[in-house]
C-alpha cells in the first residue's frame, strides 16, 4: 500500500536461470540433456542491465530457428543517419531508468527478496510475466520445459500466493496439451492468466484455439498479450535500428492482437473472456478504437456477425491495458477521459530497466489530475477485475 492506495502491478517480470529451473525438470528432459553445457550461456547482465561477476549463473539457449535470431535483438545495429552498421557494431545495454537497482535474486532464486522490494515500493501484488521455457526446437522437449517452468512458478509464487501471481503459457503447437496445462495449473492460487506463445505468422484469432479459450474461461483465467522481440510484427522492416524496433514493436504487436480479438468475434463467442495487453503502451487506445470502427466498415474482412462496434469491446468491461510510466499523467488523463476509467491498470515493468524502481508507484499515485477514485481503479480495482481477487 502507498499513501492509502492498495497497489496491484499488472506488468512485472522474472527470468529464472538454469540453476533455478533444473530441479523442476522431468526425468525425460534430464535424460535428453544430461549436460546443459552446449545449451546454456553465462548470465552476465541482469534484467536491470546490472553487470554480474563470476561465478555466473546460466540461461537456457535453445535455437528454434523461428525468426532466424532476428527481431530487434539480432543482427548488427545501425545508428540512425548512418549508411549502415559500424564495423564491429553490437548491441549495448539498455539504460536503467530507476535510481536503485532491484534486489538481485528477486527475479530468479529468492521470492522473499522480491517481496521485500514490493514492500519498498508499496506494492501489494505482482503479476509476473515469464517465458515458460519456450524455444526448444524439439516439440516434446519444449513441453517438458514449459511444464518445468510452471512448476518453478508454483514454487516461487508459493512463497506468498496472495501477493505473487503469474500466467500459464499455452501454444497452438499442441492444443490438447495446452488445455491439460490449464487444467493442471489453473486451480492454483497464483495462476490468474493464460499467455499464448504463438509461432510467427499464427494469428491469435485462429479457431483452432477456441478450446483453449474455453478452458481459460472455465478456470476464470484472463488472457494476456505481451509483445516480445522475437518475431514481433514488422521485425524484418526496421532498417537495422533497435530504437525503431523497441519504439514500434510493442505497441504494434498489441494493436494487431486487439484488432484480431475484437474483429474475430472472440468476445461474443466467449462471454466471460477477459483480454488485456501489457507493456505495449496505452496512449494509442482511443486512436485505435476510432480507427477500428471506421476501417471495419470501410474495409470489412472482420466477422460478419459482431454484436458490437469494435470500440465497444474495448470499453465494454472485459478489456484492460497496463500503463507504461513514461507516457505519464497527461496521457493517462486523456485516455481515461476518452474511453473510461475502467480500462487502465498500473504496469511498472519491474525489475527491467524501464521500471523506475523504487519510485514506480509514487509516480501514478501523484497523478492528481485523476480523481482519487480514478487512481484507486488504476492501482487496484481494475487489475482485480481483470485478474481476479488476490
Amino acid at each position: 500500500m502507498r499513501n492509502g492506495f492498495k497497489v496491484y502491478d499488472a506488468d512485472t517480470h522474472i527470468k529464472p536461470t538454469v540453476e533455478s529451473v533444473k530441479p523442476f525438470l522431468s526425468k525425460k528432459a534430464l535424460d535428453r540433456y544430461p549436460d546443459f553445457t552446449d545449451y546454456q550461456s553465462d548470465n552476465k547482465i541482469g534484467m536491470a542491465s546490472e553487470i554480474f561477476e563470476p561465478p555466473f549463473r546460466h540461461l537456457f539457449r535453445f535455437r528454434s530457428g523461428e525468426g532466424g535470431g532476428e527481431g530487434w535483438g539480432g543482427g548488427k545495429p545501425r545508428i540512425l543517419g548512418e549508411a549502415g552498421p559500424r564495423e564491429n557494431a553490437s548491441r549495448h545495454r539498455q539504460a536503467f531508468m530507476g535510481t536503485v537497482l532491484p534486489t538481485d535474486g528477486g527475479g530468479d532464486w529468492d521470492p522473499k527478496l522480491r517481496l521485500k522490494d514490493m514492500d519498498t515500493e508499496g506494492q501489494d501484488v505482482h503479476f509476473i510475466v515469464h517465458t515458460a521455457g519456450v524455444g526448444n526446437p524439439e516439440p516434446d522437449m519444449e513441453r517438458e520445459f514449459v511444464d518445468a517452468e510452471h512448476a518453478y512458478m508454483d514454487w516461487f509464487c508459493g512463497a506468498d500466493a496472495t501477493r505473487l501471481k503469474s500466467c500459464i503459457t499455452i501454444t497452438p503447437k499442441d492444443i490438447e496439451w495446452s488445455i491439460a496445462q490449464i487444467k493442471k495449473w489453473g486451480p492454483k492460487k497464483w495462476a490468474v492468466a493464460v499467455h499464448p506463445s504463438l509461432p510467427i505468422g499464427y494469428p491469435i484469432d485462429h479457431p483452432d484455439l477456441d478450446p483453449v479459450w474455453a478452458a481459460a474461461c472455465d478456470e476464470n483465467l484472463a488472457v494476456i498479450h505481451h509483445s516480445f522481440a522475437s518475431g514481433y510484427p514488422g521485425y524484418r522492416d526496421l532498417w537495422d535500428n533497435p530504437f525503431i524496433g523497441r519504439l514500434a514493436g510493442h505497441p504494434w504487436g498489441a494493436m494487431r492482437a486487439v484488432a484480431a480479438v475484437f474483429g474475430s468475434g472472440m468476445m461474443d463467442k466467449f462471454p466471460t473472456f477477459r483480454y488485456g495487453v501489457l507493456e505495449s503502451g496505452f496512449g494509442w487506445l482511443p486512436f485505435w478504437a476510432k480507427r477500428m470502427d471506421d476501417q471495419a466498415v470501410y474495409m470489412g474482412y472482420v466477422n460478419e456477425h459482431l454484436e458490437y462496434k469494435l470500440s465497444e469491446y474495448m470499453t465494454g468491461g472485459r478489456f484492460f491495458c497496463a500503463t507504461v510510466l513514461h507516457e505519464g499523467e497527461e496521457v493517462a488523463k486523456a485516455v481515461t477521459d476518452l474511453i473510461g476509467d475502467h480500462v487502465l491498470m498500473l504496469g511498472t515493468d519491474y525489475p527491467h530497466c524501464e521500471s523506475r524502481f523504487p519510485e514506480s508507484v509514487n509516480i501514478p499515485v501523484g497523478w492528481t489530475s485523476l480523481t482519487e477514485e480514478q487512481r484507486r481503479k488504476l492501482l487496484w480495482d481494475n487489475p482485480v477485475r481483470f485478474f481476479g481477487e488476490p
